[in-house]
C-alpha cells in the first residue's frame, strides 16, 4: 500500500518504522525545523531524521490550511495518509487527497480525550486505564469514526513520558492492523455526548495547589513529567517535583513541611505529598532528601504558586 505519512514527534517513530518496514512510503510531512533546547538552535523533528535516515522525501508545510496543498499531494498517489502527532489541523481537501481518506492514530479510547496531550490529561484525572484508537479523520478534532480501539493499563506509578513511549509501540500495532484488515472494518460514529478533551499543556498546569487531595496531586506531578513540570514555590526558591507519593495523614495548614513516620511530607488538602525526585531551578534533579539537606527548612516552612 502506498502511504502518505504525516507526524512529528517521537511518539510517531514507531508507527513511521512498522510502515516503512511493510509498505511504500511515498512522502513524510512534518513540522518546519524550530529552535529547540537551552541554545535555542534550530532542529529538525524526530520524525524528520528518521525520514531522511530512511532516504525518504521530507515535506515541511508551515500551515497546510494554505491553498494548493491539496493539490501537491493528491500528486503523490497515496492509497491512504497516516497522521501520527502531526500538529497541524487538515483541511478536508486535505484529509481526501489520498485515494482512500486520512487514518489517525490516537493515544486514548475515544471519545475520551480528545486533544493534543490525551495520555498526560488521562493520568492527571485519575484513569487506571487508557488506550489507541485508529480513526478515519474529518475536519473536527478527533471526531471521525472509529477503526479499531486497543486498552493497556496504566501503571500507579507511571509517568506521562514512560506512557508515551509504551503507547507509541502500540500505536503502531494497531494500525498495521488497521491497515490490514482495512477492508473489514466498518467504521463506527463516536458518541459525541461522552467526548471529553485534553488540550495542549501551559506551563501553569503545572503549578500545585496545595489545597487539592495529595492523591490527585501525585497524579498532577506524572501527568507533567516530562513537560511541563510540576512546579511549586518554596523559601530557596521554585522547586519542580518530578516524582512524588502520597500519605494518609490529617494534618492543618496545606502547604507547610510536615514530618510523616519520621521523613519530611508537605501537608495538603486532604493527605501529605512525600516528594521523591525534584529539581531546584537552574540546577540538576535530585532526590528530596539531597534537596532537604542543602535548603535546612524547619517544620512549618511554606510551600505555594510558583
Amino acid at each position: 500500500m502506498k502511504i502518505l505519512f504525516y507526524g512529528t514527534p517521537g511518539f510517531a517513530l514507531p508507527t513511521l518504522d512498522a510502515l516503512i518496514a511493510r509498505h511504500e512510503i511515498v512522502a513524510v510531512v512534518t513540522q518546519p525545523d524550530r529552535p529547540a533546547h537551552r541554545g535555542q538552535r534550530v532542529t529538525p523533528p524526530p520524525v524528520k531524521v528518521r525520514a531522511l535516515e530512511a532516504g525518504l522525501p521530507v515535506i515541511q508545510p508551515p500551515r497546510l490550511r494554505d491553498p494548493g496543498w491539496d493539490t501537491t499531494l493528491r500528486a503523490l498517489g497515496a492509497d491512504v495518509a497516516v497522521v501520527v502527532a502531526f500538529g497541524q489541523i487538515l483541511s478536508r481537501a486535505v484529509l481526501d487527497a489520498p485515494r482512500r481518506g486520512s487514518i489517525n492514530v490516537h493515544g486514548s479510547l475515544l471519545p475520551r480525550y480528545r486533544g493534543a496531550a490525551p495520555i498526560a490529561w488521562a493520568i492527571m484525572r485519575g484513569e487506571t486505564v487508557t488506550g489507541i484508537t485508529t480513526f478515519q479523520m474529518d475536519e473536527g478534532m478527533d471526531t471521525g469514526a472509529m477503526l479499531l480501539k486497543r486498552e493497556t493499563p496504566i501503571d500507579p506509578d507511571e509517568t506521562a513520558g514512560e506512557l508515551a513511549k509504551r503507547m507509541s509501540h502500540l500505536g503502531a500495532d494497531v494500525l498495521v492492523d488497521t491497515l490490514a484488515r482495512l477492508d473489514a472494518l466498518t467504521p463506527t460514529p463516536q458518541r459525541h455526548e461522552d467526548a471529553t478533551l485534553a488540550p495542549r499543556l501551559k506551563k501553569t498546569d503545572g503549578h500545585l495547589d496545595w489545597t487539592r487531595p495529595a492523591r490527585d496531586l501525585v497524579n498532577q506531578v506524572r501527568g507533567c513529567n516530562p513537560w511541563p513540570g510540576a512546579v511549586t514555590s518554596t523559601p530557596r526558591g521554585n522547586l519542580a517535583i518530578w516524582r512524588a507519593q502520597a500519605a494518609d495523614a490529617s494534618l492543618p495548614e496545606p502547604g507547610t513541611l510536615a514530618l510523616h513516620e519520621g521523613g519530611p511530607a508537605i501537608v495538603t488538602g486532604r493527605g501529605l505529598l512525600v516528594p521523591v525526585e525534584v529539581q531546584p531551578e537552574n540546577r540538576r534533579p535530585m532526590s528530596w532528601r539531597d534537596w532537604l539537606s542543602g535548603a535546612r527548612l524547619p517544620p512549618g516552612a511554606k510551600f505555594g504558586s510558583p
